[in-house]
């Protein structure tokens, strides 16, 4: 059982070098009670990727999520107003 949900989507766009990326990541448990990172990344607009991470413990996928998520920052993507559907 996930305590508290955790969803991120981020974008980062530059018009002069033509390029325009997400990344999206969320901490769900699947139907064995493992709790699972999602990760989906690519061009904004295109299927992209995707890779799941599986945890014993909730912890552990947080700790994972927030380091992600400080990468992401410092590569300069920034949060949307609304997710994309």
């Amino acid at each position: 059982m996930i305590s508290q949900p955790y969803h991120l989507y981020v974008e980062r766009s530059n018009a002069s070098s033509n390029m325009a990326r997400y990344y999206a990541m969320s901490i769900e448990a699947n139907l064995f009670g493992d709790v699972c990172l999602l990760r989906k990344w690519g061009r904004i607009g295109t299927t992209g990727q995707s890779m799941v991470h599986h945890f014993g413990r909730e912890e552990e996928a947080v700790q994972l999520f927030l380091d992600l998520l400080r990468q992401k920052r410092k590569r300069g993507y920034r949060p949307r107003a609304s997710m994309p559907r």
